[in-house]
């Protein structure tokens, strides 16, 4: 990172940053594991009760999304939470205490759209989201041309804005969004949104491989990894990272107890992982 300059160096190695890679080191597997969590799903007391069992279970980290009306980037699944967790009455502030709650136990990755962020402004967003503990956040509609704002705020405020990449993505653009990367680079393991997938495409390796030759933070694998198999394949393909959020949403969703069922279930995918 020394080429760039001073101000480069302390951007990619802010509090959050720091956090994160601190999480991906330690965690004792062949990939770091991030379960995905609704806010508010189904409702604010539960999904914090659900975070928690993620960390009981052994996540390393926590991505935690915030709904959204009009989630683009999400299947089926996710989008069903969102909804329930907008009629539930949960509203930003409520996902930022939720981000409270758990950020003294392990980091904490918000996820959330360009338009919440732009309502608040993306200086406001990025320190509330600090002021809650959050480690980083990711847009995944906050294309690479939109995001020098979002970025210059988060990282002023020490919170590391992941990019997420596709398998269609170029490599002249992979290494652009590469080398502004905070924390890990979010790759898309699939074409489509998010969701679980009966079975994962044999170009997990290639598109981790082309990943980590454009960028020098982690690379975690996301979008369809519904197994414990498929995510010790996704470590097998040289993930640093393994990031679970369909399958364990319906979970929640399906559970009398979501809270026990999660944490049995993050348990499974921990120990695929070591």
């Amino acid at each position: 990172h020394g080429a760039p300059g001073r101000a480069m160096t302390q951007a990619t190695t802010s509090a959050g940053a720091q956090r994160i890679a601190a999480a991906f080191a330690a965690s004792g597997k062949r990939a770091a594991l991030m379960p995905y969590l609704m806010g508010g799903h189904p409702d604010v007391a539960t999904s914090l009760a659900i975070g928690n069992a993620y960390a009981d279970g052994g996540a390393d980290l926590i991505e935690l999304g915030i709904p959204f009306s009009d989630p683009i980037a999400d299947g089926p699944v996710i989008q069903a939470a969102a909804t329930r967790a907008l009629a539930a009455g949960t509203r930003v502030a409520d996902v930022f205490g939720i981000c409270a709650e758990l950020a003294p136990r392990l980091p904490v990755v918000l996820m959330t759209y360009a338009n919440l962020v732009l309502a608040s402004g993306v200086e406001g967003f990025a320190a509330d989201a600090a002021a809650a503990g959050a480690s980083g956040l990711i847009v995944p509609d906050l294309p690479l041309e939109e995001a020098p704002a979002a970025l210059a705020a988060c990282d002023a405020a020490g919170v590391a804005l992941v990019p997420l990449v596709a398998p269609t993505t170029t490599d002249e653009r992979l290494a652009r969004i590469g080398e502004r990367a905070r924390g890990f680079l979010y790759t898309v393991s699939v074409t489509g949104t998010t969701g679980e997938r009966a079975a994962l495409s044999d170009t997990f390796a290639s598109v981790v491989e082309r990943a980590r030759a454009h960028t020098e933070v982690p690379v975690a694998l996301g979008f369809g990894i519904a197994t414990p198999e498929q995510a010790s394949a996704a470590a097998d393909a040289g993930a640093d990272g393994v990031i679970v959020g369909s399958r364990l949403v319906r979970e929640a969703t399906e559970s009398e107890d979501p809270a026990a069922a999660t944490r049995a279930l993050v348990a499974a995918f921990a120990q695929a992982l070591r």
